[in-house]
């Protein structure tokens, strides 16, 4: 059953809400303004100059564009933390120590009207936590998002495995004059805690007091996106023009009303609603506003056109100019469609991304075929899931069936992506635990599994079965077992009380036998992983088997140029739909382990009060 704080209350809890005044004006476009709010870092240059062609063609290299004159703002993960409470722990957590972080967590606890605080965090079965999250660009208000949670290094908790986090207000914090300031509350996060199913023993202790809840953050409001207007070109009507260009480009639908996606809030700001098109690849979607023209007049528009279609033909240059075709939008779509058809793999693909965004089919076969490529397997699967084709679901349908787990994996989330309710992958939700999915493919026997994202489990293969005989763990309560044979016995012990399943050996029965005995998502992944590592499940097991970013691939070196033949990545960050923001930053950070031990990364600001979770 999932606790919650009433568990704990004396008396009702109070929640408290601060509002915020919007000062509005009116620009003499007659569009509304407010003040300046990025909301984020500015991104840096995106688009790689073009090639000596530029100089050729005064007339299409006259033209100017809104990278020009305004820079990204908000494209950054947003660093969110709190000090938050793990119970239902099976006597391995502990009384933390005086600490900043324990008179935190009394002084929430007190707020939410708990009574007997300080019993409460005596107790073996909870656990003071250091809860850290990221909110992604772009993220809307009520959309999910993973929790990481450390306990402190002098704790003598052993084990977080089988631990709720009580619900959790997570914030930004900030330096100011050697004082941490705390910011309003961005996030709640609860769930299941997922602790690494192989981690056991003391050697393992780290691992064991580690742990994430996937999904369990929920966006308490929307990260704005905007353009912030360069200094020497600030100025009413840059704002408005600059407005304007995207709206004639981009709009959505809200209750049927056609509304652009810009509105200049001040001489300095541009603020920027998310396309749909682009909920996965936001990143994208603002290098697409960069590259548009703030004014351009139809002789232009055909130079520029020319242009950018000989530069798209060439690999060094391809990437820049399909995304400034993408930009311009219809006009851009038949030198794009040449260059779907090209030889060179390279261009077929640039090509074929930006087709996808503009939702044109010929995109569809250079698609399925960069899928293939490890280097561009996460661009190709995110445009794929970005179109709104029938011929882009069947090709995402057919690589379900590729021998490579990430090909097969990537295209079942990329088909979520597309329409989360087709009944393909529409899957289970149990218990409201874990999104459950049995897929008819014709590829090799594979689970799935994700410490990422969401909590999902995807079986490739219905059919598959566990070897007996064998002895499994679901938490800490349940256990799986059988002397051999077609049966196996589910069973939930705890005192004065045994319940027992008895199913064949189809993996599908023991996964529903332990969810209807109570358990959650981190329990099934640890027999699973259990089951793989006793030799009692054949088939392919999977832990975020994702498409990555910065691979390589080797071009084709060509007779006139002799650097062309090396090694190079794919020029375009990695897409939402594939990202682990806390990993990703992370990886950043170069963290690194030592005998299975700590990492070495920079202490966040909460840490810092005190150093007590160096």
């Amino acid at each position: 059953m999932k606790p919650t704080w009433t568990w704990l209350f004396s008396k009702p809890l109070r929640s408290d809400r601060r509002r915020f005044l919007r000062l509005a004006a009116v620009t003499s476009a007659g569009l509304a303004t407010a003040g300046l709010a990025t909301g984020g870092c500015a991104l840096p240059p995106i688009l790689r100059s073009q090639s000596p062609e530029d100089s050729e063609d005064p007339v299409a290299t006259s033209v100017k564009l809104i990278s020009d004159y305004a820079l990204a703002v908000g494209g950054y993960p947003l660093h969110i933390e709190s000090i938050g409470l793990v119970t239902g722990l099976p006597g391995t957590g502990s009384d933390v120590p005086t600490s900043p972080q324990r008179a935190a967590l009394l002084d929430e606890m007190e707020k939410r009207g708990v009574a007997y605080p300080n019993q409460v965090l005596a107790s073996k079965e909870t656990e003071l936590v250091l809860v850290h999250a990221y909110l992604r660009p772009g993220i809307q208000k009520g959309d999910h998002f993973d929790v990481e949670m450390r306990v402190p290094t002098r704790s003598e908790c052993t084990s977080l495995r089988g631990g709720w986090l009580m619900e959790t207000r997570l914030r930004q914090f900030a330096e100011v004059k050697n004082q941490i300031l705390e910011g309003k509350v961005l996030a709640l996060a609860e769930g299941a805690v997922l602790v690494d199913p192989s981690a056991e023993g003391e050697r393992d202790r780290l691992k064991l007091t580690r742990g994430r809840v996937l999904g369990g953050g929920v966006s308490a409001e929307s990260r704005k996106l905007g353009l912030a207007i360069q200094p020497k070109h600030q100025h009413v009507l840059t704002s408005a023009q600059i407005g304007n260009a995207i709206n004639q480009r981009f709009h959505s639908f809200d209750a049927g009303v056609k509304r652009g996606v810009a509105e200049p809030e001040t001489d300095k700001y541009v603020e920027l609603a998310v396309h749909p098109r682009y909920k996965d690849n936001v990143e994208r979607y603002m290098r697409v506003i960069r590259a548009l023209p703030l004014r351009e007049n139809p002789s232009q528009r055909l130079a520029r056109l020319a242009l950018l279609e000989r530069q798209l033909l060439d690999p060094i240059t391809a990437a820049t100019a399909a995304i400034r075709l993408e930009a311009i939008g219809n006009e851009g779509v038949k030198p794009l469609l040449k260059g779907a058809s090209a030889d060179d793999l390279e261009v077929r693909f640039y090509s074929a991304e930006a087709l996808a965004y503009l939702d044109e089919n010929g995109a569809v076969p250079a698609l399925a075929e960069a899928a293939r490529h490890r280097a561009f397997r996460a661009y190709a699967l995110t445009a794929l899931s970005a179109m709104d084709d029938y011929t882009a679901y069947e090709a995402l349908r057919d690589l379900l069936d590729s021998p490579s787990a990430e090909t097969r994996y990537g295209a079942f989330r990329a088909l979520w992506a597309m329409n989360p309710h087709d009944a393909l992958v529409q899957g289970e939700n149990m218990s409201d635990q874990f999104s459950y999915h049995l897929l008819q493919t014709k590829g090799p026997p594979m689970v799935h599994v994700t410490r990422s994202f969401r909590a999902e489990i995807v079986l490739f293969g219905p059919d598959q079965r566990l070897r007996t005989p064998l002895m499994l763990d679901a938490g800490k309560d349940i256990q799986i077992f059988s002397r051999g044979g077609n049966e196996i016995t589910v069973s939930r012990i705890e005192i004065g009380d045994e319940q027992k399943r008895v199913v064949s050996t189809k993996l599908d029965e023991v996964i529903r036998a332990v969810v209807a005995l109570g358990g959650n998502y981190p329990d099934v992944v640890q027999a699973l992983q259990q089951a793989k590592s006793r030799h009692a499940l054949d088939s392919r097991f999977e832990i975020d088997a994702l498409p990555a970013g910065g691979r390589t691939y080797d071009r084709k070196p060509r007779d006139d140029d002799e650097d062309d033949g090396r090694s190079f990545t794919i020029a375009n960050p990695l897409p939402g739909l594939f990202a682990r923001p806390g990993k990703d930053a992370d990886e950043r950070r170069k963290a690194k382990s030592h005998d299975g031990g700590d990492d070495d990364r920079q202490p966040s600001l909460l840490e810092k009060l005190t150093g007590w979770f160096d």
